[in-house]
């Protein structure tokens, strides 16, 4: 009897805690009203066969001809100047067996990406780009612990920006450092069912971060998570409880698209053009639609 009490008692305190230690940041910012309009291309609007590559000048300037808004990923050199790239290793897009952060500014400047004659772009100069023509979604890529390093770094290039932009990250510790340093700026958690898709190995990291447990403390004004598990019961109970906003990617079909906007989500994609428009967004050419579906 004793032990059933137990295991009850246990069961109760998880029941309690769960929806407790989803808790976004309540008070909604202004700002997720206008994001929440716009399809995001992911890594700029890259076509590799195009000669495009991905987080690159011409994807970017793609994404603002075609009215997008462009999601893109941010990492330190050695020399502590933000540059644009996903990967930590500079081998897949760059064919050189080197880490980011182990180059200087000047030295990634001078790498092609995926053989053509685009470079890797410094933020500042994305930013300029821009200008505020469209809305960014920027990943903090951390290594080695360096989150306040890099925080401060992007948010030193943001203060004078006058664009409309959110900052998310797979890593709780940007977005509760963002959440105690940089209170007005809109925060996301970036998560996935991450076992399930073969990038960590530790069981208790994934079960804590892709169940949304850091929010207690971090208190995100939105959650970004991999669209193939919108249906983690975690994300649905942060959904119906509190109403979070949701960013679902990386979409690659315009059906996923049409369901996933029915159900109230934000949509990053790549490999097509979604077809929903509204009046800040320029309509697309029949060349473009074919050229990259």
């Amino acid at each position: 009897m004793v032990k059933i009490l137990i295991i009850l008692t246990i069961v109760l305190l998880i029941l309690l805690f769960w929806p407790i230690s989803l808790i976004p940041r309540l008070k909604r910012r202004p700002e997720m009203k206008e994001l929440r309009e716009y399809d995001y291309a992911h890594r700029g609007l890259h076509d590799k066969k195009a000669g495009i590559p991905e987080n690159s000048f011409a994807a970017f300037q793609k994404a603002v001809d075609l009215g997008y808004g462009m999601e893109l990923d941010l990492h330190l050199s050695r020399d502590g100047r933000l540059v644009v790239m996903h990967d930590d290793s500079l081998k897949r897009t760059c064919g050189v067996n080197a880490m980011v952060h182990e180059k200087s500014l000047e030295e990634l400047k001078t790498y092609r990406l995926e053989g053509t004659n685009q470079r890797i772009p410094e933020f500042r100069q994305v930013l300029n780009l821009v200008a505020g023509r469209t809305p960014l979604v920027v990943e903090i890529k951390t290594v080695k612990g360096n989150y306040k390093e890099i925080c401060t770094a992007v948010c030193k290039e943001l203060a004078y920006y006058e664009g409309l932009y959110c900052i998310e990250s797979f890593d709780p510790r940007v977005v509760l450092w963002l959440r105690k340093n940089r209170p007005d700026m809109v925060r996301g958690q970036l998560a996935e069912h991450f076992r399930r898709h073969g990038t960590m190995v530790n069981p208790i990291g994934d079960f804590l971060l892709h169940n949304l447990f850091s929010n207690v403390i971090t208190r995100p004004d939105f959650i970004s998570y991999q669209h193939l598990d919108r249906k983690t019961p975690s994300l649905r109970l942060c959904r119906k409880l509190y109403g979070v906003s949701e960013f679902n990617w990386t979409v690659k079909d315009q059906e996923t698209h049409r369901k996933i906007r029915e159900d109230g989500g934000i949509v990053i994609f790549e490999d097509f053009l979604p077809r929903r428009k509204d009046g800040r967004k320029q309509e697309m050419d029949s060349k473009d639609q074919k050229h990259i579906s």
